[in-house]
């Protein structure tokens, strides 16, 4: 590089040949440029980088100490207070001035984003086959969804055996064929008595035992088929924007024995899926991050597959082709075969061992991240639009970037979205962004904070725990919080969720963009989460995270049963969520008084699940996994709650709700039951006897005792430090 020696930046080997020989020969970058120009761009905006964390730490630090000046007392009101801490958060430039209404000027979106709702999957990009497995959930099989899940009472004759149980296949059918006829009703009749099915012209016909037939009740729902017009294969059908496909085939296991020949009913369930490099994974140096940039390389070439062992058989996974059928109108009709893939960034507060300035210090990881993600993105775009792997039809590089503080976090990163266009000779708002509303400093500033980002923001979404942790730790000063389940139930989670969808329809998201609701964190609890999830479209919200495929495929039936539009259209009408209710603390009040045996189980159920998560984190490498919570549910745990359980504990030390003797013999006696459920798991190592020798027993205990200093109450620099260690021992 031609650049003063006190200038270049140190690029690790490995990271280096990866981009020179599996990347860059793709495009038309010339090798010595492009690396010149990274190194002009981390020098540029670092300083940035690092001013935007001073700032966050400053303003904790003011918000600190009010909190001290203006102590709970016994008689306290969150209402009380409101005035005055509202001004005060004004003064320190907390919340920022209201923009006038305006609409965002979001261009060449994909309809997945814009004019679609369904559901949405989160998955660490660190992992190719469950990578892979995401990216295909677009379209998944009700009868299995179904019949391997809690959907279908598991006792008696209906019991999910080893072998496949013919009354629990019928309980499937019955249930499949109820949500036919209650949103692809027919005239007359019931999915349930046809005999079969035929393409009349343009129409659907159902026949039935007795020679009578009848068509769909709304004949537009009927939009393709494959095989021929009198004896159809597949069946395509729409409803809000969505497809289902029946499968037809009387020689098949459940069609051999079906009335009407139907061996699956096929759903087009997740819409999108982002992939993960910051919260479900743990990449902490060198070699990880670029295992993690290859997979997303193979996802965006199309060409990343992977092999694995299951039922003692090799089995191969790689990308869903496209589904090609015959429109009712005798023209093809051409669907996606896999979900729109959006990548999540880190955030602003991680260091990478993949470039480091003369004096060792690392490069703003968020920095790299934008560069490479989109580098590798690019390669998308220069496919053509009916290439059987292409990701955005309409031209996007999709980044979702996590834990932004507010519009001026948010005007950084268009800035440097800007600058890495210019770098990678990509059109003005190529990179489009997502908003993750999971800080209270981006929560109270939202439509602030859409409006820097106006012509490129696609996405903006809630996120439970993490704004939990950040309500937290903000207040962390304020007083004691209530329980984890009394959290929930105070009414600033309302007024947040509600708020967020109410910012983002003012702003024009409805036909433009994403806004999203957070994870179903119970993968084994299907059954539940149907009756729960409704709410999130409900809300207005076009997408919102599931845990799994299967989990994506019912939580699709939600967004036939409720039309996200209209909803949309509904919430304009009403009041708007108040910034007082978003600020109102869920402190208890100064006199309330918790049990001994309430203390017990809130520490018992925040330090199992703490300790469930650090140590496979830590020993392991795992960033993301269905962790058996203290009554043995399993819940899907990443960063996120982590950050809550851990700045909750700290909470309660810094008020005197508990001792740090008690936290830690419920350490020791927690990190014996942990060692227990996980058993017979491969590569785990026990936290107990010698639990002063454990480094993820430490790092967990670490999260607690050092929480209240941590920045924003991150678990990242804890993580990271703990995991780089257990990566030595190796």
């Amino acid at each position: 590089m031609n650049l003063p020696q006190e200038k270049q930046c140190l690029i690790n080997p490995e990271f280096y040949q990866f981009i020179n020989n599996e990347v860059l020969p793709k495009t038309s970058l010339n090798n010595d440029n492009f690396w010149a120009d990274l190194n002009n761009l981390i020098n540029d905006f670092s300083h940035s980088n690092t001013v935007l964390l001073n700032t966050r730490q400053q303003m904790q630090n003011k918000i600190n100490q009010w909190h001290l000046e203006h102590p709970q007392s016994s008689d306290f009101s969150p209402q009380a207070s409101q005035a005055a801490y509202r001004e005060f958060l004004q003064s320190i430039g907390y919340l920022t001035p209201m923009v006038d209404d305006f609409t965002i000027e979001t261009e060449n979106v994909d309809p997945e984003i814009s004019t679609m709702a369904g559901p949405q999957l989160v998955v660490p990009v660190s992992n190719a086959r469950f990578a892979l497995n995401a990216a295909n959930a677009r379209w998944g099989s009700l009868y299995d969804a179904f019949y391997g899940t809690d959907i279908i009472d598991n006792s008696g004759e209906l019991s999910n055996t080893k072998a496949f149980n013919p009354q629990r296949g019928q309980a499937v059918i019955d249930n499949a064929k109820d949500f036919l006829d209650e949103q692809f009703p027919l005239n007359s009749g019931s999915h349930h008595d046809v005999t079969s099915y035929l393409v009349y012209y343009q129409h659907l016909l159902a026949f039935f035992a007795d020679g009578s037939e009848c068509g769909l009740k709304d004949p537009c729902q009927f939009v393709a088929f494959d095989g021929s017009k009198n004896s159809p294969t597949y069946l395509l059908l729409k409803n809000n924007g969505l497809h289902v496909g029946l499968h037809i085939d009387r020689t098949g296991k459940i069609g051999a024995t079906d009335n009407a020949g139907i061996d699956d009913i096929q759903m087009e369930s997740a819409l999108t899926t982002i992939m993960d490099f910051e919260d479900s994974v743990s990449t902490v140096d060198s070699n990880d991050k670029v295992e993690a940039y290859r997979n997303w390389l193979g996802l965006m070439r199309g060409d990343l597959e992977v092999t694995f062992t299951k039922d003692n058989q090799a089995v191969q996974r790689k990308l869903n082709y496209d589904r090609n059928f015959t429109a009712k109108s005798g023209g093809a009709y051409r669907v996606p075969g896999r979900s729109v893939l959006l990548v999540r960034n880190v955030g602003h507060l991680m260091g990478t061992d993949l470039i480091q300035d003369i004096d060792g210090n690392n490069a703003p990881e968020g920095i790299i991240d934008g560069v490479v993600t989109a580098l590798i993105g690019s390669l998308d775009l220069q496919k053509s639009e009916h290439d059987c792997f292409r990701n955005s039809r309409s031209g996007s590089i999709y980044i979702v970037k996590p834990k932004l503080h507010g519009p001026e976090e948010v005007r950084f990163t268009c800035d440097l979205f800007s600058r890495i266009e210019l770098m990678l000779n990509l059109p003005k708002d190529t990179l489009k962004l997502g908003i993750m509303d999971e800080e209270r400093r981006t929560t109270v500033n939202l439509k602030q904070c859409i409006y820097e980002a106006k012509s490129r923001v696609v996405f903006i979404n809630t996120g439970f725990l993490d704004r939990t942790g950040d309500e937290i730790h903000t207040s962390m000063l304020a007083g004691a919080f209530y329980p984890k389940s009394g959290i929930k139930n105070e009414p600033w989670i309302n007024a947040y969720e509600n708020n967020n969808v109410e910012i983002g329809l003012r702003c024009g998201f409805s036909g433009k963009a994403q806004i999203g609701k957070g994870m179903w964190a119970m993968p084994d609890e299907m059954k539940q989460m149907m009756k729960d999830k409704i709410a999130h479209p409900k809300s207005g919200a076009n997408t919102a995270w599931v845990p799994s495929p299967t989990a994506a495929t019912l939580h699709a039936l939600h967004y036939h049963r409720v039309n996200v539009f209209e909803q949309q259209n509904t919430i304009l009408t009403r009041t708007p969520a108040s910034l007082d209710s978003i600020l109102t603390m869920p402190i208890m009040p100064a006199d309330m008084t918790l049990t001994a045996e309430q203390i017990e189980t809130e520490l018992n159920n925040n330090v199992q699940g703490i300790l469930g998560y650090v140590v496979r984190w830590i020993e392991m490498g795992i960033g993301c996994s269905k962790v058996p919570d203290i009554n043995d549910i399993g819940l899907m745990e990443d960063r996120a709650t982590l950050r809550i359980s851990s700045q909750h504990i700290s909470n309660w030390l810094m008020h005197n709700v508990c001792t740090q003797q008690q936290v830690n013999q419920v350490m020791e006696r927690m990190a014996k039951v942990v060692d227990k459920q996980n058993e017979g798991v491969t590569g785990y190592q026990n936290m107990s006897p010698n639990t002063e020798k454990s480094l993820a027993f430490q790092a967990a205990k670490a999260l607690i005792l050092e929480g209240h200093k941590q920045p924003n109450g991150y678990t990242e620099p804890l993580l990271h430090e703990y995991r780089l260690l257990a990566k030595q021992q190796f």
